[in-house]
């Protein structure tokens, strides 16, 4: 186990009246790559949300440590600033914003320096060839008209822009093709290192077949029920989620 980074105190969530997690407990170390699985209606997307501060959703009970901070209270604003990125599972379509404009703004609130927009540009042509993306994209507005592969590739842009120190992937492989998969599995593997960590959201093996990961957990009716290294994933795929869970 790595340095301390993340930990999650028997977190209890709910919306309006409805608890959906229920006393969720995971630790992650710096450096490290976990994943999280579950079927539909667990909570997975719900505890990425939690993690952020969507105001849509309300802690009850448990903590969240962050760096050794708690993040309870923290607006999500502040909550990226402290170094946190979530990767959409349905990134937003935002009319009248660039690519690239959006970067660009959201690079200098997190860093609170002013960015020179020549260099940025070049750097941000830089990293969308890489992930396979034609450069114009960058003048588009934010996800406008982009297929449900380029918005989950203009979600990996943004983590390799940002830097966070962890970055949450809330089913960053659905709905992708093998080879778009094997691009955004890319993409993941440039921006981890030992001074970040991962958690990638999914219900299915496809990112992870690509990718080097620390720990899985089963996560059930609101709480990790089972957690253990890679070869759970496999389980998963051959037994279910329910055999697993019980």
């Amino acid at each position: 186990m790595g340095a301390q980074f993340l930990r999650i105190n028997n977190l209890h969530a709910k919306t309006g009246d409805k608890e959906i997690l229920k006393g969720l407990n995971l630790e992650v170390g710096k450096g490290e790559v976990h994943v999280i699985m579950g079927p539909n209606g667990a909570g997975k997307s719900t505890l990425a949300s939690v993690l952020m501060g969507h105001p849509k959703y309300e802690i009850t009970e448990g903590s969240i440590e962050f760096g050794g901070e708690v993040l309870n209270d923290m607006e999500p604003h502040e909550r990226a600033k402290a170094g946190l990125f979530l990767s959409f599972q349905y990134p937003q379509e935002i009319p009248g914003l660039t690519l690239e404009n959006f970067l660009r703004t959201a690079k200098m609130a997190i860093t609170g320096e002013p960015i020179n927009p020549i260099e940025f540009h070049m750097d941000l042509q830089e990293k969308m060839a890489r992930l396979d993306m034609k450069g114009e994209y960058a003048a588009r507005y934010l996800n406008e008209g982009f297929s449900g592969g380029e918005k989950k590739k203009s979600e990996i842009l943004q983590m390799l822009v940002l830097e966070p120190k962890l970055a949450i992937l809330d089913e960053t492989d659905s709905g992708l093709d093998v080879d778009a998969v094997r691009i955004v599995a890319s993409g993941v593997k440039e921006f981890h290192s030992s001074e970040n960590s991962l958690i990638i959201i999914t219900h299915h093996s496809r990112i992870t077949e690509f990718l080097a990961i620390d720990r899985v957990h089963l996560l059930m009716d609101g709480r990790i029920v089972q957690s253990g290294d890679s070869t759970l994933v496999q389980q998963v795929e051959e037994m279910g989620f329910a055999a697993l869970g019980n």
